[in-house]
């Protein structure tokens, strides 16, 4: 299901991880040259991110019995 993205944050191991208006978290990984995300190693790039849509995995998948 698509989202907008609401803001960013690191996780522990300083990985950038988008923050989707459902609540759930994606990360955002720049990893050439298997992912090619270059706007997200700097802050200019991830501002001009925020309202762009991605798919989110969470909720495309059913609930598993912890949720």
């Amino acid at each position: 299901m698509d989202r907008r993205i609401v803001g960013f944050h690191q996780d522990d191991e300083l990985h950038w991880v988008a923050e989707l208006e459902c609540g759930h978290g994606q990360h955002v990984r720049h990893d050439p040259p298997w992912i090619s995300r270059p706007w997200v190693t700097s802050a200019k790039g991830r501002q001009a991110m925020l309202g762009r849509v991605l798919a989110c995995k969470r909720c495309d998948d059913p609930p598993t019995p912890d949720e």
